[in-house]
């Protein structure tokens, strides 16, 4: 047990979510919520805890942002939904509603600043729509018409893979965006559809899916900005899962059928994480490794549920006020 009154304090900026760090050591001391805290020794892991909940339960959603900013869209509940959604890190209130109403389509980038492409309409669909804070307006149209394609990157650099072409066929295809305009990128070696997706443009990661007639896949594929190449396979094969953070700290979670799982990417393997309260497929995800959100799922749910550092792992140590 480290000697407290030895202990050479630093200042540190995490908060018990893990927004800046997962893993503080034994000794580290921060202040949080009118409490100073000391790391501890204690093994520290992530786990889902309850968030506030959407405000129209759908499936098939696309989401976007962080878990203090978060942003979902479209969908399905009794049809296809045009609804927006913002989530402050409590609650979720209305945003506008999108152009092109759709379900199963792939989200990206903020809140103030979220992108989104492709869905079903009537039929597979390559409309993309940008988001500004307040309002959906046009963007480029994609290259390949599809749905159940994943996402990754920002309004100005996006990324998107994979999908369902109509007529049930799965795609390889990736498409860059600039801001304005999509182009090829290179395809993925394995064409799925309900894959899940992270990280950037120049640094991808997507994960899991379909392949109609084989059936769930663990495939794993990183992107360099010009081609793709294996990954670590997942855990456990699952489609219609969904995925967030970066291509060295990635996250998905749940998937067919109604899984709870959740794993962690180190950029070589999965490893698992804690599992959701609610196991769900066709969900929405968003943040990071450390600090994730996931939202919705079939059928129609509201849940949302927050991913971080397991409080339970640390020890309070006094009140106080102020700042190190």
């Amino acid at each position: 047990m480290t000697d407290y009154k030895n202990v050479k304090y630093k200042r540190s900026t995490i908060t018990l979510s893990g927004a800046t760090e997962s893993s503080p050591a034994e000794g580290d001391v921060w202040y949080d919520s009118g409490k100073f805290y000391f790391g501890t020794s204690q093994s520290m892991s992530n786990v889902w805890s309850t968030g506030g909940n959407i405000g129209t339960g759908r499936h098939g959603l696309a989401g976007a942002g962080t878990q203090a900013a978060g942003l979902c869209m479209g969908g399905q509940d009794s049809g296809n939904s045009n609804v927006t959604e913002e989530y402050n890190g409590t609650a979720w209130s209305a945003g506008g509603n999108l152009g092109t109403t759709r379900r199963q389509l792939a989200g990206a980038g903020t809140q103030s600043a979220g992108l989104c492409m492709g869905g079903y309409v009537s039929s597979s669909s390559n409309v993309t729509e940008e988001y500004n804070g307040t309002a959906w307006s046009a963007g480029g149209n994609l290259g390949t018409a599809r749905s159940n394609l994943a996402g990754a990157g920002t309004q100005s650099a996006g990324l998107c893979m994979g999908g369902e072409i109509s007529g049930a066929a799965e795609s390889n295809a990736t498409e860059e965006y600039n801001g304005t305009s999509w182009s090829s990128g290179g395809n993925l070696a394995t064409a799925r559809l309900g894959l899940a997706g992270a990280g950037t443009q120049s640094a991808g990661l997507c994960m899991g899916g379909q392949i109609d007639g084989v059936g769930s896949q663990n495939a794993t594929e990183e992107y360099d900005g010009s081609s793709w190449s294996s990954g670590g396979n997942l855990g456990t094969a699952r489609n219609y899962l969904a995925g967030c953070g970066t291509q060295s700290a990635g996250l998905c979670m749940g998937g067919s059928p109604g899984a709870t799982g959740t794993e962690e990417y180190n950029g070589t393997s999965w490893a698992s994480g804690g599992n959701l309260a609610t196991g769900r497929y066709l969900l929405a995800g968003a943040g990071t490794q450390a600090v994730g959100l996931c939202m919705g799922g079939y059928n129609s749910l509201t849940v949302t549920e927050e991913y971080g550092v397991d409080t339970g792992s640390y020890d309070a140590l006094f009140n106080g006020q102020g700042d190190l």
